[in-house]
């Protein structure tokens, strides 16, 4: 059997084979804010790491706040020297980048699988959470579903402008949830589309949605949760690398536009046994009630990790089907926690609430601690929308009051880990102050 050393080598090595011109690879990792950061390597120092070289980059590069910068996170980033910490490459990773002007390739890298794993690195938050629930024979199939809107390359004034129809300037001509809209923007969606391919991501089903250039993309249900979780951060970036090649932005802004519908990140989640059975579907489906009311009773505790920043709170209780409190239902889009028509084998849930910019991994960490939760509790959850529209439970609306909800919840403390917690709470209250330290045109127009 081959070594893990031996694997990379053989796959980075058959990458510069097939792929000669390519000289540098950026080695990357998701952030706590759900941005990449890394470093570009020469493709010959990347065949030393893959034989075994050390792999370092500062540990509180993980910290990053959302526009870059470092916050003071208990004795983080200010009073620890700044040191260094080990990363991994992920084998399977290594592919190339067709949106930039040289060629190039790009590998994800973690800390999780690492003789000191960093605690708050998203994918090793999300790592523990999939090892415990394989220990207790709890297997996941993932998939997840990416909402994001086209805009004109130039911004106006710094305002978005919607993305340039071939057919027609006036977003009101493009038609909603029209099969028209994917004709007219076919070539973008389409190298979109064979471009996420080209990085291993089982792309599926492109639909228009009904904001003035939006559209939704879905992934395969994959068996490995953190590759699904790695499809949906891959995606993002080679989506706006595409997106700028055609002379267009794409965002996964959650609210870019008050009078449209905001961007989600749906995910869809069942459970299996060693042997192959859902979980969910035992019992007359009773361990899935379970499951759905462990989710509904933690969510308004995960409210961070869904709504990642001010304007993901725009989104929540918008003109589409963007709840306002924690709620499920059958085949119920108004629902957080839709249960979609299925027969008992793909019996599963569809986790609605997710701004399409919030972290895949901490995202599908949440709701399977949701849904851990719920089966070893084994409650009956409140009473579906279906039965009872007005059905649902309050949860926070503001970053402040939800970072509050969250920080000392002690189920997820337990699950998710108290240092991430903590870390990531401090995290968010601090992009969120930073904020709010620029006064707006607006408030002088009101107040001066």
């Amino acid at each position: 059997m081959k070594s893990h050393a031996t694997t990379l080598l053989a796959e980075v090595r058959t990458f510069r084979q097939n792929h000669p011109d390519v000289r540098y690879v950026d080695l990357i990792a998701l952030d706590i804010p759900g941005h990449f950061y890394g470093k570009r390597y020469p493709i010959e120092m990347l065949e030393k790491v893959a034989a075994g070289s050390p792999l370092k980059l500062p540990q509180n590069a993980v910290l990053l706040g959302v526009q870059g910068g470092l916050f003071k996170i208990g004795d983080y980033c200010f009073n620890d020297g700044d040191p260094d910490a080990n990363r991994r490459l992920v084998p399977g990773t290594l592919k190339p980048v067709s949106w930039e002007s040289q060629p190039l390739g790009q590998m994800l890298i973690t800390s999780d699988g690492s003789e000191a794993p960093i605690e708050f690195e998203p994918r090793e938050v999300l790592a523990k959470v999939l090892e415990r629930l394989q220990r207790k024979g709890i297997h996941p199939v993932v998939a997840f579903e990416l909402e994001f809107y086209l805009f004109d390359k130039k911004l106006d004034n710094g305002l978005p402008q919607c993305a340039r129809d071939p057919l027609s300037d006036d977003p009101d001509d493009q038609p909603n949830l029209h099969i028209e809209r994917l004709s007219r923007f076919s070539e973008v969606l389409d190298d979109m589309a064979q471009t996420a391919k080209d990085q291993g991501i089982d792309i599926t089903v492109i639909t228009a949605e009904i904001g003035p250039g939006q559209f939704e993309i879905n992934f395969g249900h994959q068996g490995d949760g953190m590759r699904a979780a790695d499809w949906a951060a891959l995606f993002c970036r080679s989506t706006r690398g595409v997106a700028l090649k055609h002379g267009y932005r794409a965002s996964f802004m959650a609210k870019p536009y008050l009078q449209f519908p905001g961007s989600g990140m749906h995910v869809h989640v069942s459970l299996y046994d060693g042997a192959g059975n859902n979980l969910l579907a035992a019992h007359q489906q009773q361990p899935l009630r379970h499951a759905v009311a462990g989710c509904l009773e933690l969510l308004p505790h995960c409210m961070p990790i869904f709504s990642p920043n001010h304007n993901a709170f725009r989104r929540l209780g918008g003109t589409v089907n963007a709840a306002t409190r924690a709620s499920w239902g059958f085949e119920d889009r108004d629902a957080c926690v839709r249960i979609p028509e299925s027969d008992p084998r793909n019996l599963r849930i569809e986790h609605r609430l997710a701004s399409a910019d919030a972290n895949p991994y901490l995202v599908l960490a949440a709701i399977l601690v949701g849904l851990e939760h719920g089966l070893e509790a084994k409650r009956e959850p409140i009473a579906p929308l279906n039965e009872d529209r007005t059905s649902g439970t309050d949860f926070p609306l503001e970053m402040l009051d939800a970072v509050r909800a969250m920080q000392h919840q002690p189920v997820l403390r337990d699950k998710l880990g108290a240092e991430f917690v903590d870390v990531y709470c401090e995290n968010k209250r601090q992009d969120h102050l930073a904020f709010q330290q620029e006064i707006p045109a607006r408030e002088y127009r009101w107040f001066l």
